[in-house]
């Protein structure tokens, strides 16, 4: 009988490429990749280990599963991923519904494992976390049809103290461009016209290959791939944040206005216990500069609250900070003490339920920014990528070049005719918190 698989993808986009590719694998080994967990015989959990959040909800996701074993026809439960990478030893002392273990890097190896769970040996492959995605592995993807996510490095050599990222996934590796251009390449000639650029730290793209800052090359080489409408990056550093990369977003059409730039506090202070490069004067002048030359521009920016140390005085200047700065998007964090990690042995830690009072009310401070920032567009004819459509309401819903996919928010088009997939002018007409509305023009 032909083994039936379900891939199950906690955490980042990135953990989702990893799995696109070994559902990619699974696939070409000819077993059925299946969509309800209720019909596999195999499952991988492709696990999160950042913060305490994700690592609890990947420990409540394996037990879940782990049920089915009684309850449906599952045979092999297979954990992979960065909780993997991280806890080996405890997933395999505390956890024996686990019936094989993968690490980052060596889930390209994922049918061997499979393989070896089934036949009871409970296989474990967690080595070092250096993968290499330079081969143009097969992959799956997981995403509609019209957008992906394309990984241009893994790992992180930036050492800040509260992140076990490099840990988790090794230190900072670019992939060539050839590599990049030929699978961007590949999923354009499969219908994708928006792509994602994704790193742990996008900027600093290239400087070990290359020597150089790279990524405005990157950006003018994969916006030259027929086919492709928008690219999009993720996870800017500030510090990397380069004139020549302000001059490509300004001036190349097709690279959306869209800056996810993880600033994570405004406080020197807190930013030197972070080991964080800069301090807010820097950070304003960047923004200054990048909405100068790129008016219309979206940054997204995550903060975190609650890191050790961080005053009533600090939070409160933090308040101001995400007032003055007007970021049309902003994610918010507890700070969330992570073993062998610096932070963790800090002095002055945080109460909880301080932390979770500060991170609402300063969503409540961007929820009256995002409002504001939003109300911008009203009037505007912007470009929309249509992602569904509400036969009920006889809209189409989709986003703009200032919205990322599952994070951001929407636009919702009335007297529109359109497809799946395609891009489209509309006029915004009102705007909410964080939605539009508009109608279909011709131009």
């Amino acid at each position: 009988m032909t083994e039936r698989v379900k891939v199950v993808t906690l955490g980042c986009e990135k953990n989702l490429v990893d799995s696109e590719i070994m559902s990619g694998l699974i696939d070409e080994r000819g077993y059925q990749l299946v969509d309800d967990q209720q019909d596999a015989t195999v499952i991988i959990v492709n696990t999160c280990g950042f913060i305490d959040a994700a690592k609890e909800e990947s420990i409540n996701t394996i037990l879940d599963l782990a049920e089915l074993k009684e309850t449906a026809q599952l045979k092999a439960l297979i954990v992979s991923g960065c909780l993997t990478q991280r806890y080996k030893e405890q997933l395999l002392e505390e956890m024996p519904e686990i019936d094989g273990i993968v690490g980052t890097g060596d889930f390209h190896n994922i049918n061997a494992i499979i393989d070896e769970a089934l036949a009871g040996k409970k296989p474990i492959m967690v080595g070092n976390p250096v993968f290499s995605y330079e081969q143009i592995l097969p992959r799956k993807v997981s995403t509609p049809r019209y957008s992906a996510f394309v990984k241009i490095a893994e790992g992180c050599d930036n050492a800040c103290t509260f992140c076990s990222i490099p840990i988790m996934r090794g230190k900072f590796r670019s992939r060539s461009m050839e590599s990049i251009v030929a699978e961007v390449t590949q999923l354009a000639n499969q219908g994708v016209r928006e792509i994602s650029l994704i790193a742990q730290d996008s900027t600093n793209y290239g400087t070990d290959l290359y020597e150089h800052f790279m990524l405005p090359t990157l950006l003018q080489k994969v916006s030259e791939v027929e086919g492709i409408a928008w690219v999009r990056l993720h996870y800017a550093y500030p510090g990397f944040f380069t004139d020549e990369l302000i001059e490509m977003m300004a001036t190349n059409p097709k690279i959306c206005k869209y800056i996810d730039m993880p600033l994570q506090h405004s406080e020197d202070a807190i930013l030197r216990r972070m080991r964080r490069p800069g301090r807010q004067k820097d950070v304003r002048e960047l923004i200054a500069k990048i909405r100068g030359r790129i008016p219309d521009v979206a940054i997204r920016t995550s903060i975190i609250v609650g890191f050790p140390g961080e005053t009533e005085q600090d939070f409160e200047n933090l308040k101001q900070f995400v007032q003055d700065m007007k970021f049309d998007r902003l994610g918010v964090f507890t700070y969330s003490q992570e073993e062998d990690t610096p932070a963790a042995r800090l002095p002055d830690q945080v109460d909880d339920d301080i932390k979770e009072y500060r991170a609402n009310t300063l969503m409540e401070v961007q929820r009256e920014v995002a409002k504001e920032m939003n109300g911008k567009r009203i009037g505007k004819i912007i470009d929309v990528l249509v992602e569904r459509y509400d036969g009920r309401n006889d809209v189409y819903i989709g986003r703009s070049q200032y919205d990322a996919p599952e994070i951001d928010g929407e636009v919702f088009v009335a007297n529109a005719a359109a497809s799946i997939g395609e891009v489209i002018p509309v006029k915004i007409t009102h705007s909410f918190e964080y939605d539009l509305s508009g109608e279909g023009v011709s131009l």
